[in-house]
């Protein structure tokens, strides 16, 4: 007896398919980027300012050296208050996230929102050799999946 198959007759690709969508189509490169010289108060005024909860630091030569968040804003402040240490002396470069996952701007964006799941991060910096050339966030991923909306993901 043949064995039938369930998954049903499969329609060609098509440009625009969720197959070929990747990260680089969705991912920001107009970015706020921060310095690891720059002061932790001048971060946290930009957050606030431009409504974001983070971003890439990079060095002079836009390598992707951290990331600094509203969360390691929140510990500069604590550990400040603590010490009774002046806000405006504290470093990005003291407080920034420095372990970085990034991902490949040639990834599917909807196997990034696998990838954003499992990671629990809100954002992760595409780097093309050696230098930051976006971010995609999870946002980024909604949009993606709004333009496809009624097709098969």
């Amino acid at each position: 007896m043949p064995i039938k198959s369930y998954r049903g007759k499969r329609a060609k690709e098509t440009k625009g398919s969720s197959e070929n969508i990747r990260v680089s189509d969705y991912m920001s490169t107009n970015l706020i980027i921060f310095s690891p010289d720059q002061s932790v108060l001048e971060v946290m005024n930009i957050l606030i300012k431009m409504k974001i909860s983070g971003g890439p630091v990079v060095n002079e030569k836009n390598e992707l050296v951290g990331i600094i968040s509203e969360g390691d804003c929140m510990k500069q402040i604590s550990s400040s208050r603590y010490h009774n240490y002046p806000m405006i002396d504290i470093k990005v470069k003291d407080y920034m996230g420095t372990v970085i996952e990034t991902i490949d701007g040639d990834m599917n964006v909807f196997d990034a929102a696998d990838k954003f799941l499992s990671s629990r991060r809100r954002r992760f910096p595409i780097v093309k050799d050696g230098k930051l050339v976006g971010i995609i966030s999870q946002k980024d991923v909604l949009k993606a999946a709004l333009e496809l909306k009624g097709q098969n993901w």
